[in-house]
């Protein structure tokens, strides 16, 4: 067993042989772990039943469904990194190029940020796309996933690092912690001098842990108490559709929503139907009902659980939704501005100076307009894969893709000039 210290000295004395790479070598270790996911796949599956097995009882169902993985999700991990090969290449882009008057010529240049290390939870693909993100991206990858998915990303990781050394590329490029304590990742967050870029993938505790913490560069991820406004010139069929997409297509992840916020004028007519389609229709047919947490006006109308007093502050990963009517178009922005997280909001509207006095006014990575915030995803925004939805506003803002895992350099071409 390596420690983290010493995964953390081989990433860095790996980094430049990453950020030299040419496009043409790192598509080929891309390639190659994607074949490698694939022909790995008993391997990575035994490994993953075990963690399930040794999980269950012990986290919620929706969780569990995030940890297990099976042959179609293996095949969806290959395809992703293969998606990433296909990408354009980010390093070496020129951002801006200016002559000046003395004739020196300045370009903004791309280049990688080094050391990117990942602390996730109990999600076996945040593995196979970190290291795919990274190494396009000309960085070296140190990967510290949650106990319940440790022996899925060591399965992952093992297949991994044998298809970069084929390709020519340090396998040391790619560590996993084998820390599962705080104190390993501790190590990871007080890492100065080896990691350049610490990005938490989680849930709200971890993200404030890793803020708290951390001497590195630290981006704040994840957290999505995620709100959907309902118009009072909403199309309600479409307002049902959204919302039902938003809550329950997968109410695990952090572009999930959580808050539903409905104006007085269509509550009437809109929450009846909202509460047979997320409760009674799903229950009927099988299917999870959706519990609806009401505030004293939306309870006028339909019948379930009173809204406590943190509901309209809590991240469920759950089919829990909160609901709330307001007076107006200036109440609902009012109360995204006091409970949002800064991830995804969305109006449903046919107004369309609402819809755009709604994208102006809120102040978050994704603002939808009659959409599911279930798009704020890498892969849908056209990026690929992403380590995250960075819910700040420096350096990195929304899905991180490859670009928001490089820097920049002044390159500076002059003919003898001086000062």
């Amino acid at each position: 067993m390596k420690t983290t210290q010493e995964l953390m000295q081989r990433a860095k004395a790996a980094a430049p042989a990453l950020a030299a790479a040419d496009t043409e070598r790192k598509n080929c270790a891309l390639l190659a772990m994607a074949d490698a996911l694939e022909a790995a796949q008993e391997e990575i599956l035994a490994a993953n039943r075990l963690d399930v097995e040794a999980a269950r009882g012990a986290i919620s169902p929706v969780m569990l469904d995030r940890l297990a993985l099976d042959a179609g999700r293996v095949a969806a991990m290959a395809e992703g990194v293969r998606q990433v090969a296909a990408l354009p290449d980010p390093v070496g882009r020129v951002l801006a190029r200016t002559e000046r008057p003395n004739g020196l010529k300045i370009e903004k240049t791309a280049v990688p940020l080094g050391v990117v290390a990942i602390i996730y939870e109990s999600r076996p693909n945040v593995t196979s796309d970190s290291a795919a993100l990274c190494l396009k991206s000309g960085n070296a990858c140190l990967l510290r996933c949650g106990r319940e998915a440790a022996r899925s990303a060591a399965a992952i990781v093992d297949a991994l690092r044998g298809a970069l050394a084929q390709c020519g590329l340090p396998a040391d490029a790619l560590g996993l912690v084998e820390d599962t304590t705080r104190a390993g990742a501790r190590e990871l967050m007080h890492g100065v001098g080896y990691i350049d870029l610490l990005i938490p993938r989680g849930g709200a505790g971890l993200i404030r842990a890793c803020l708290e913490e951390a001497r590195v560069p630290c981006i704040q991820t994840g957290t999505g108490i995620c709100h959907i406004y309902v118009d009072r010139a909403a199309d309600l069929e479409m307002a049902l559709k959204i919302v039902e997409n938003a809550k329950t297509s997968r109410p695990s992840v952090c572009n999930a929503a959580e808050v539903c916020l409905v104006h007085r004028d269509i509550a009437a007519s809109f929450l009846p139907a909202l509460r047979q389609r997320l409760v009674e229709a799903r229950a009927a047919s099988g299917r999870q009902p959706v519990e609806l947490r009401l505030d004293e006006k939306a309870a006028a109308y339909i019948p379930g659980t009173p809204a406590g007093a943190a509901d309209f502050d809590t991240e469920f990963l759950d089919y829990i939704l909160a609901v709330k009517v307001v007076e107006s178009e200036d109440e609902a922005l009012a109360h995204i501005a006091a409970h949002s997280t800064g991830h995804s909001e969305a109006i449903l509207t046919q107004d369309a100076e609402a819809a755009e006095r709604f994208v102006r006014a809120v102040d978050s990575a994704a603002v939808y307009v009659n959409a599911s915030t279930r798009f704020t995803d890498g892969g849908e925004f056209g990026l690929g894969c992403e380590l995250g939805i960075s819910t700040q506003k420096l350096h990195a803002r929304g899905p991180m893709g490859l670009q928001e895992l490089t820097s920049w350099k002044y390159i500076v071409r002059g003919n003898g000039q001086i000062r």
